[in-house]
């Protein structure tokens, strides 16, 4: 799918070759209570870069609620990625995922846009319908268009990538030709994957995303799903995000963490081969450890330089 319309820079480093590649997600400080230090994320970003991860991953989190127990991060989506995109040279930048309901088309046409052409083409968009239920009465959202909204601004955003001065409309607003957003992305259209369901069938997914972005699940229900995918989406590539925690013993057995494991480098070397096994293209780790810059280079060392 390296040929594809939407196979930009970032879409050809993590899924150009048939090699299980490896990502991380933001905070890199695993500050997820309040505002990390920036610089400290930067420093680890480019050490991240520096010993072969694939990406970098932003979340979207327009709100802290601290029931929810975590501010994802904190900065907005954007200028983080730019900030990042100017500090470092190949890593793949991603979202996972943008909130598409809670945000305005043309808003995140231009935005996306304007990262991936300040990136030299990097970027890669995780798009998801949002669960964080106080978010939509603050937007005026009504909860239950969470699914026609996705579908809206999937089908608005290929329009603006793709249309110079295009007619478009929506619950979002309208447009009658006279505008037209800029800049383009550097591909015919910037590559979207829906993550989780995304108030979606998997039939929509596979016909309307680039790509599926799902959490962790067993290692057997993690096998049906890609399993249907394949049978639905061909070579779209399947991407899952998973909570890693590396025990001091390398030969730890694992222990079920949110959305996750803690477990030695050992277990998670076998657990890597497994993922590449099942036909995974890639996957989203967001690593816990005291000392954030040792736990990257370790996992680098241990697991991200065998694939």
């Amino acid at each position: 799918m390296t040929d594809a319309a939407y196979a930009n820079r970032g879409y050809r480093r993590l899924f150009g070759s048939a090699d299980l590649s490896i990502g991380l997600g933001l905070p890199l400080t695993a500050d997820r209570m309040s505002t990390p230090a920036i610089e400290d994320e930067v420093a680890l970003a480019t050490h991240a870069e520096s010993v072969g991860f694939d990406a970098l991953w932003a979340r979207d989190v327009p709100t802290y609620w601290p029931k929810f127990g975590d501010a994802g991060g904190a900065f907005d989506t954007w200028p983080l990625l730019s900030y990042l995109a100017a500090r470092t040279d190949d890593i793949a930048l991603g979202t996972s995922s943008v909130v598409l309901p809670l945000r305005h088309p043309i808003h995140v046409a231009k935005s996306a846009a304007s990262v991936d052409r300040l990136s030299d083409g990097r970027l890669v968009l995780g798009v998801a319908s949002g669960d964080r239920d106080p978010e939509y009465p603050a937007f005026g959202v009504d909860a239950d268009t969470r699914g026609e909204r996705v579908r809206e601004s999937v089908d608005a955003l290929r329009t603006l990538w793709r249309e110079d001065f295009p007619t478009l409309d929506g619950s979002w607003g309208e447009l009658d030709g006279d505008l037209t957003v800029l800049p383009d992305p550097t591909t015919d259209t910037l590559p979207l994957l829906p993550t989780g369901h995304a108030r979606q069938s998997v039939e929509w997914i596979a016909e309307h995303g680039d790509g599926w972005l799902f959490y962790h699940l067993p290692d057997d229900t993690l096998r049906t799903y890609v399993d249907k995918w394949r049978h639905l989406a061909g070579e779209k590539p399947f991407v899952i995000a998973v909570r890693v925690a590396l025990a001091d013993d390398p030969a730890a057995e694992p222990e079920h963490l949110h959305l996750g494991y803690r477990a030695g480098v050992e277990w998670f070397r076998d657990y890597f081969r497994r993922l590449d096994d099942y036909g995974l293209d890639h996957v989203i780790v967001s690593l816990a450890g005291d000392d954030p810059e040792e736990t990257v280079t370790q996992f680098a060392e241990e697991i991200v330089d065998e694939f």
